[in-house]
């Protein structure tokens, strides 16, 4: 009998693991709903500033700000930009550890 009693009793607990797991899949669903909804809400601003920036880069070809032209510049910047939300994997160890390649291969090569 305590076999039976014990295997009704995983039953159950994987029926409960079943509701949990199903009700945090309803959630994820609906974060990424409003996500989506919220991407196609922002593409009209996105797409209006990459038209902006693309007539203003070639309204006036004699201008060109500093920040456009080519220089022998002795040193190199970077701006880095990570997320600061979860559930992003291993993009923000990914995004640093590139930056750290490329300013090793910067500096091996004297720059």
């Amino acid at each position: 009998m305590a076999a039976g009693k014990e295997i009704r009793g995983k039953i159950k607990s994987v029926e409960n693991t079943r509701k949990i797991t199903k009700a945090m899949e309803m959630v994820a669903a609906s974060k990424m709903r409003k996500a989506q909804e919220r991407m196609r809400a922002a593409r009209p601003y996105s797409d209006k500033i990459r038209n902006i920036t693309a007539n203003l880069s070639q309204a006036n070809p004699e201008y060109t700000h500093a920040f456009m032209e080519s220089n022998e510049a002795k040193t190199t910047g970077f701006i880095v930009v990570t997320t600061d939300k979860g559930l992003c994997g291993g993009l923000n160890t990914n995004i640093l550890r590139a930056v750290t390649g490329k300013l090793k291969e910067l500096q091996a090569a004297g720059e």
